[in-house]
């Protein structure tokens, strides 16, 4: 079974490609724009195609609901090694760990906003 193809820029997965031509690399014109945009940027800082730059807000939310899953998941093996489960437990257990699980899920990284241009 081979990974499927994702977009460049938010790592959507892309559908497959039927017929001739080259194989999709964006999901849309916008994540193509902010690729390019981020490209340009990184030339500018000087940062290596592995490196990145992330807003301070956005790292910390991605590691409030990096806990919340962590604990999450901790919760669910602690549950889960007593032995004595019912479905009404595993339906809460298993609620938890979705309910933790989907803002990471679901979460986009904004694109990075340019600087000001001088216009004077």
């Amino acid at each position: 079974m081979t990974e499927p193809r994702r977009c460049r820029w938010c790592r959507r997965v892309l559908p497959e490609r039927e017929g001739p031509g080259r194989p999709k690399q964006f999901c849309s014109q916008r994540c193509r724009q902010w690729d390019w945009v981020s490209r340009q940027r990184a030339n500018e800082l000087e940062l290596s195609e592995h490196e990145l730059v992330i807003a301070r807000h956005e790292l910390d939310a991605l590691h409030d609901d990096l806990y919340v899953l962590a604990c999450a998941v901790d919760d669910a093996e602690r549950d889960l090694a007593t032995g004595r489960q019912t479905i009404h437990s595993l339906t809460d257990t298993l609620t938890w760990l979705l309910d933790a699980a989907r803002p990471l899920r679901d979460r986009e990284l904004s694109a990075p906003t340019p600087p000001p241009t001088n216009t004077s």
